[in-house]
């Protein structure tokens, strides 16, 4: 009896080591320690459950709901596996088998903070489906549930700016801000929001405000820049990409399904068109490739295909697809340059839309392709009539007037050979206008110039 007393101990003690990785975000040792569990206990519920929330954060999805739902074979009961079963079907866009786990989840619950959890992910959901009014109930339940939870009060926040209730949403925001400070993900959406609705003066009020408690954020400065127009910086700082794209590295995927998000395909085409043969003969750079949407599509050209990334977030689910050769934690123009002469092409969509001018990115693109290599991206279009080369717009990203493309092109001694205007994607439900661009580094510059 003693010994399996000692056993279980043991087993619960690693378990818990285990989780507290998990949660500290040390993946590789949580995955490690999960798998070295299982062997023991192939069936054990806890580890199946929270291996589970691994595989998500790893962008398994479809390991991570198989994982789940055998924990919950064994304990249908468990509130907080419901729930993170519905997040995990949130996020893969299953959208009414995620209400439904969501709803388990609470009928299970009781009087706990699941139950509180659960109702605020309902309200997400709601939000989601366009259904503010809904989702303000499931928020204020939940904040009924866990009054000094900050989530739920800053999802309130949004559900209320969508009905255009300005006032009420900033008080909801203002609770919000007391009870989470440091929730970067709730406050920026807030003050997008505001944004959104042109109310620029309170949302730039509200960043200044944060700026006081934080004053070297560099979300909110950047955010902060956008949405003045007051001094801008020259391009989106690394901090800035990688506090931004790390948070956001779980949710991106559907995020941008949801929004129509076509860059992937638009660049596909446009390699497709200039490089007819997708032989598996070429060396290809995915720079800025998040979580490797491009990578897929790119593989037939490349006999080796490598991305670059700031966010480790969003590279962690990049490896996920198994597609890459390498990954790499680096700055766009840091890493082309030490590149030189390497690639035959270069594939970028939707990273530049983070640069104010293009001129450093395409003498780096420049440095390191290979002559008569390919140089494809895209950028979000500042219309013809505005005369500036570039501007950074109140969603954080720049819009770029088609002359300074051709402009940074032609001093880094790359030839245009395509710039089309395309839609990206929908925000708002407007389409995003953007640039799509094909370039080439003359393979011999005397007869490309006659």
């Amino acid at each position: 009896m003693g010994g399996n007393k000692g056993v279980r101990q043991r087993f619960t003690a690693a378990l818990r080591q285990a989780i507290g990785l998990l949660r500290d975000e040390h993946i590789d040792a949580a995955e490690a320690a999960f798998e070295r569990l299982l062997l023991q206990h192939p069936d054990q519920p806890d580890c199946l459950h929270f291996l589970g929330v691994l595989r998500h954060l790893q962008g398994r999805r479809d390991e991570s709901l198989a994982l789940i739902e055998r924990a919950l074979q064994q304990i249908p009961q468990h509130a907080s596996a419901w729930n993170n079963l519905g997040n995990v079907l949130l996020e893969c866009g299953r959208l009414e088998e995620a209400e439904r786990a969501y709803a388990r989840a609470i009928d299970v619950a009781g009087n706990t903070d699941a139950a509180a959890d659960a109702m605020a992910n309902l309200g997400v959901l709601s939000r989601r489906l366009g259904r503010a009014i809904e989702a303000e109930g499931w928020c204020r339940r939940a904040i009924e549930a866990s009054p000094d939870t900050a989530s739920p009060w800053y999802n309130l926040s949004l559900a209320l700016m969508d009905q255009r209730r300005v006032h009420e949403a900033l008080l909801a925001n203002a609770r919000a801000v007391t009870l989470g400070p440091r929730d970067v993900q709730g406050r920026t959406q807030v003050i997008r929001a505001l944004v959104l609705l042109d109310e620029r003066e309170q949302a730039a009020q509200l960043y200044q405000d944060w700026l006081t408690e934080e004053p070297d954020n560099p979300v909110v400065q950047h955010q902060l820049a956008a949405c003045t127009g007051n001094a801008p910086p020259a391009r989106a700082s690394d901090a800035y990409v990688q506090q931004v794209f790390d948070a956001f590295a779980t949710s991106f995927d559907a995020k941008l399904e949801s929004l129509d998000y076509r860059a992937p395909q638009l660049v596909t085409q446009a390699l497709s068109a200039a490089v007819h043969a997708a032989d598996g003969s070429l060396v290809v750079a995915d720079l800025g490739c998040g979580t490797g949407l491009c990578g897929p599509l790119l593989r037939p050209w490349a006999r080796r295909l490598v991305g670059c990334d700031l966010s480790i977030g969003m590279l962690r689910m990049a490896r996920a697809r198994h597609v890459y050769d390498q990954l790499h934690q680096a700055e766009l123009v840091y890493y082309l340059q030490t590149q030189p002469a390497t690639f035959d092409v270069l594939v970028s969509a939707d990273t530049l839309c983070y640069f104010g001018a293009l001129d450093d990115a395409m003498r780096a693109a420049g440095t390191a392709l290979r002559p008569g290599g390919w140089w494809v991206f895209t950028v979000e279009a500042l219309a013809d009539t505005d005369q500036r080369p570039f501007c950074l717009q109140p969603n954080g990203r720049y819009a770029h007037h088609a002359d300074h493309i051709r402009a940074a092109l032609s001093a880094a001694n790359l030839k245009l050979h395509d710039l089309q205007c395309r839609d990206l994607r929908s925000e708002s439900g407007l389409p995003v206008s953007g640039w799509l661009v094909t370039a080439r580094r003359p393979s011999d510059a005397r007869s490309e110039d006659g």
